[in-house]
This record gives structure tokens, C-alpha cells and sequence, in this order.
């Protein structure tokens, strides 16, 4: 790994570690990972590995089913967090600090390998893709929610971009994960029985669009870092304070609730992807 793929990490390490994804975790995107385990059929006696796990909202219910779990996150801060959720519904899992870009496992070790809003903020989506089927056996299931360029947090990395600092050379927007052609590029023969679904996530408990970006600005990592970026020009912070209520009213469908677009991704890993050695 060169200097700047390290310091990339280290940058992307610290962003998720800031604010309280904990609770955003807990408190908002919790149901998507019962979704993604019964949309990848996780069951007992599988081996399942969860990329950028965070603190375990697909893990831990698939932990539940029976299967044996290793949740792998770049950031030990939210592993520490889901160790001890587990701990307390005496659930059993691996929790392993781990670069979804390169996986410290062995090839074709994982009967299942899933990831639930997690692998598509992985910088280079061709390296995170190529680790998620090197990982998986020949036959076994991959796994995916991301959220869609369309949908509401889709349009919120569009809105915030303006106001980011220059992405990493060659790195790709973490929404294309959630769309459908990108994925076929990415995984392109590779896999075989692809389905996509795309639903929404309700989200209700925010009075006004104010309240929701107060919420995610002392909270969520992307949007603690863009704030951080243009924090010493008050005009910019201004006007994103204003761009990130205004988006959450359009999307308001009445008393603060939302609906959320993520798709889901399922397909079996090819006998043959030339990622086994």
C-alpha cells in the first residue's frame, strides 16, 4: 500500500469513528439488516463474512439464523460497539479490523459474503469487488444494500458534493453501488443468478428538515467531514445548513416521514472468476 492509499484509509478510518454512527445505526438504518440476511438466505451452519459490518446490523441476524459470523469493519471503534450489542443478546460472532479493498482471508472461505450500506463507501468499488468475490466460495452468495443515486441519501451526497473536498484519484461515488448497471460492470461475469429489488426504509422522528440535519451533522461521519472542510467559511456552511434542510422538506411526505431507496443485490459467485490466486 503507497503513502497516499494509507493515508486514504486513515482519513476514512477517522470519518467513521467521528460523530455517533452508533446511534445512526441503532436509532434509523437497524431494519435493513434482518432485510439483507433473509434476502441472502443466511442460515445455519454457513460461514458468512459481513464487509464494512460497522457495529453489526446485518452480523449480529445473521449470527441469530445459526450461521457462523466474522464482521470485519476498517474502523475497530464501531467493532467495539457491535462486540458489545452481541455480548448483550449473548450472541456469538468474529469481529476483525479489516480493509474491504484487502481482505485478510483466505480465498473462497466464505459460504456467504454480504454487506449491508457498508462496502459502498469503500473508495475504489473495482478493488472492494473483486475482494467480495475472492472471499466467497465458487456456488456461494453475494450479498449487498446500498443505497441508490436516486434515493434520498443518494441525494444527499450529491447535495453535500459541492461543498467536499476533492475525493482520492480514481475513487468513485459511494451511491453507484446502488445502481444496478454499475454492479454489472463491477461483478460482470463473475456471478450468475443476479436479482435486484429496490425498496425504501420508512424514517419517521424528524419534525422539520432542520432537525434532520442537525441530526446527521453532529452525527454522521460524510456529513461531520464536509462541515469540517468548509467550516472556516461561514457563507458555505450556511448555505449547506440550508441545502440539507431543503432537501429533507422535499422528501418530507408529512410530519417528517421519509422513505429511504436502497436496492438490494443478490447472485452467486461463478465457478470460474479468475480471483483465486
Amino acid at each position: 500500500m503507497t503513502s497516499t492509499e494509507t493515508a486514504v484509509k486513515v482519513k476514512h478510518r477517522a470519518m467513521w469513528a467521528s460523530g455517533d454512527y452508533p446511534a445512526v445505526a441503532s436509532e434509523l438504518v437497524a431494519p435493513l439488516g434482518p432485510v439483507l440476511v433473509e434476502a441472502a438466505r443466511i442460515g445455519a451452519g454457513q460461514s458468512v463474512l459481513d464487509v464494512a459490518a460497522g457495529t453489526g446490523n446485518a452480523a449480529i441476524p445473521a449470527a441469530l439464523t445459526g450461521a457462523e459470523v466474522t464482521a470485519s469493519d476498517l474502523t475497530p471503534e464501531l467493532l467495539a460497539v457491535g462486540e458489545r450489542l452481541a455480548t448483550a443478546r449473548d450472541v456469538k460472532l468474529r469481529w476483525e479490523q479489516a480493509d474491504a479493498e484487502a481482505l485478510p482471508f483466505d480465498s473462497a472461505s466464505f459460504d456467504a459474503v454480504i454487506s449491508c450500506i457498508g462496502v459502498m463507501f469503500a473508495p475504489y468499488h473495482e478493488a472492494a469487488a473483486g475482494e467480495l468475490l475472492r472471499v466467497c466460495r465458487p456456488g456461494g452468495t453475494i450479498g449487498l444494500i446500498n443505497w441508490t443515486p436516486e434515493g434520498f441519501i443518494g441525494q444527499m451526497f450529491a447535495a453535500m458534493k459541492p461543498y467536499a473536498p476533492p475525493p482520492p484519484a480514481g475513487a468513485q461515488p459511494p451511491p453507484r453501488w446502488g445502481d444496478p448497471t454499475h454492479l454489472a460492470a463491477l461483478f460482470g461475469d463473475r456471478v450468475r443468478d443476479v436479482r435486484t429489488e429496490h425498496r425504501t426504509l420508512r424514517i419517521t422522528g424528524f419534525g422539520d428538515g432542520e432537525a434532520f440535519r442537525d441530526y446527521f451533522k453532529s452525527r454522521y461521519g460524510p456529513t461531520i467531514a464536509v462541515y469540517r472542510f468548509i467550516a472556516d467559511d461561514p457563507g458555505k456552511v450556511a448555505a449547506l445548513d440550508d441545502t440539507l434542510a431543503e432537501l429533507a422538506r422535499r422528501f418530507d411526505q408529512g410530519s417528517g416521514a421519509m422513505e429511504w431507496e436502497y436496492l438490494i443485490y443478490t447472485a452467486r459467485r461463478a465457478a470460474a472468476t479468475g480471483t483465486d490466486e
